[in-house]
């Protein structure tokens, strides 16, 4: 960890060297530790220090990129150098604008002091935990347990100056026997609210309920999905759609239907990086402060996610979801947000006549981005639900479903959310209730 003031000095220099006509720099800086366990031991654990620093320079409408993770003075000096050449070398963008000028940045905590300080000790008790609850019940486990800590800093020539200091802890487990499988996972700023005991228990329940799976008949259930399936949905709508630059290319479900009911009107999905909930960050890496952007607002499509580039051609303002350049992919989500309903996934159980209970999904691609139709697998504890019970476990299935379709179908939503990590940030979503789900294949686990 360098510090804010070191960091700062890093960028000045940075600002200091360059001749282009306007300057960005990004400046990361952190320590990653990973202990990582399988066969119900603990086999590897690793620690990674390091600092990168990201170079933007503007020749009139000519752009050029350079990093390094060198910061002595002759690298930040080579750093400089090479970007102005890249600038020299490319052709004029006519749609480039300029690069963002300052503005308030609110303050947000998403750092722990106990996080980043976290000891490979205390991160093998809690695995030690999960092992030994394992091995007691004839399983298997496996998985891993991170604590981060990092900074970043995003300055640039119009008086752009944004730091943010976080920390995030994040473990996850798959327990296993000879033909069963459980998972469970924690992520939380804070290291002391992992509770590594009640993550063993839930995997472990999971792998003794699904011994032994039946085959089963893909069609049309109805379905319950667990937090952790309901996220990975999530991340895919951002991935295809909810970012202005699939809109703007149509490619993007939300392009000519914003005012319309994609969805449920009991579904709302947005995105809020200053909502200390999930992994706040109050700023994008274009140092723009992040605004609340509303997806889905009581099922109406109402909005997407813009970078200073896309917001430009549009003639509107970024709403703080740049990621680093150079970005082809645009502006994207990091901090997505499902709102509750009133059910207990006991309630959505008991309601269930028949259908099946997911636990979570993977191996997941995109067949349709315009009706964002996903094909995937489930895994981890699939079950039969009759008469309102988990009447025995099933093999996996894949399912090939268009998410919008199924977020119509949405006939209760869990009253508690849950923290996952996403692709970028976090996402705090609920269980779900759907009356639909189109499962077109099954598997031989």
């Amino acid at each position: 960890m360098l510090g804010q003031e070191k960091i700062r000095k890093i960028s000045d220099r940075i600002l200091s060297l360059s001749t282009s006509d306007q300057t960005e720099v990004i400046c990361f800086s952190g320590q990653s530790e990973l202990t990582r366990f399988a066969n119900s031991y603990i086999h590897q654990n690793v620690a990674e220090t390091n600092v990168s620093v990201h170079v933007r320079v503007v020749l009139g409408k000519r752009i050029g990129v350079a990093a390094t993770n060198d910061v002595s003075p002759d690298s930040l000096r080579r750093v400089v150098e090479t970007a102005l050449e890249m600038a020299e070398f490319q052709p004029e963008n006519p749609d480039f604008i300029s690069l963002p000028e300052p503005e308030p940045i609110a303050s947000v905590d998403a750092y722990e002091e106990a996080t980043a300080s976290c000891s490979p000790e205390e991160r093998a008790r809690a695995v030690g935990i999960i092992c030994r609850q394992a091995v007691e019940k004839g399983l298997v486990a496996s998985g891993a347990f991170s604590t981060d800590v990092g900074e970043v800093v995003v300055a640039n020539s119009l008086g752009v100056f944004a730091y943010h200091l976080s920390t995030t802890a994040d473990l996850s487990t798959v327990i296993m026997s000879d033909d069963s499988a459980g998972y469970a996972d924690r992520v939380a700023i804070d290291v002391r609210e992992i509770e590594a005991e009640a993550a063993g228990r839930e995997a472990i329940d999971k792998a003794l309920r699904s011994r032994s799976p039946t085959s089963l008949e893909p069609g049309q259930y109805t379905v319950i999905l667990e937090e952790y399936a309901v996220s990975e949905m999530i991340d895919y709508l951002s991935y295809i759609g909810f970012g202005a630059r699939a809109v703007q290319e149509g490619r993007s479900f939300m392009a000519g239907t914003f005012g319309k009911s994609l969805v449920g009107s009991n579904v709302s999905i947005w995105d809020d990086g200053l909502d200390g909930r999930g992994l706040p960050m109050p700023f994008d890496f274009e140092g723009v402060p992040k605004q609340r952007v509303d997806f889905f607002a009581k099922g109406v499509a109402t909005g997407v996610v813009y970078d200073s580039y896309t917001a430009g051609l549009e003639g509107k303002c970024s709403t703080g979801h740049g990621l680093p350049a150079p970005n082809t992919f645009g502006p994207f989500p990091m901090n997505m947000f499902m709102a509750p309903g009133e059910a207990t996934k006991e309630e959505m159980l008991a309601s269930t006549e028949r259908g099946l209970w997911i636990t979570r999904f993977h191996y997941v691609n995109v067949l349709h981005p315009l009706r964002a139709v996903l094909t995937g697998m489930t895994r981890d504890g699939t079950f039969l639900i009759e008469n309102g019970e988990l009447a025995r476990p099933v093999k996996n299935l894949r399912f090939t479903q268009s998410v919008l379709e199924a977020l119509s179908r949405v006939e209760m939503i869990g009253r508690e959310v849950k923290l996952e990590k996403a692709w970028v940030g976090g996402n705090l979503v609920p269980a779900l209730k759907i009356s639909a789900f189109e499962f077109t294949g099954a598997t031989e686990f």
